[in-house]
């Protein structure tokens, strides 16, 4: 096995240049395909019950509906994954409006369920999600979100 020093300066400084070119992309990446990729992970993140994966979405000042803070957020996700076997959350078509470079907002329709992992969820509701993105230090967060149930 090879030790760290004895890899030649210009292997390292060319991982290291690759490596800035990676992170530079990401600044560069535009709003829009970068919130809905956002929404993906979101979605993905309560797929797979991780309550860490949400709050790492989450802006550190993130406030939602009630005031609802980014620990509070966490701990509500954590508590749902706990409460139903098979959560799901279903985001219908988004709708984004992109503010600035560093600022967008997504609306969207999303179906929450919950149940025991049967055929037919135990619980279901329609919500009308308005949610505000930031790019804070290349990486668009969650900053707030808001819902009101779909009649």
């Amino acid at each position: 096995m090879r030790n760290f020093h004895a890899f030649p300066h210009f292997v390292i400084a060319a991982v290291l240049a690759l490596l800035l070119m990676v992170t530079a992309a990401c600044h560069k990446q535009a709003p829009e395909p970068a919130v809905r990729a956002q929404l993906a992970a979101l979605q993905a993140a309560m797929d797979a019950r991780d309550s860490a994966a949400v709050r790492d979405l989450l802006a550190t000042d993130f406030i939602g509906e009630q005031g609802l803070d980014k620990r509070g957020a966490q701990q509500l996700a954590a508590g749902l994954f706990l409460r139903y076997r098979e959560v799901g959350a279903k985001i219908g078509p988004i709708q984004v409006e992109v503010r600035d470079s560093s600022n967008a907002i997504a609306r969207f329709k999303l179906l929450a369920t919950g149940g025991s992992g049967g055929l037919l969820p135990d619980s279901g509701q329609m919500f009308a999600v308005e949610t505000g993105w930031q790019c804070i230090d290349g990486q668009w967060l969650l900053r707030n979100a808001s819902w009101k149930p779909v009649m």
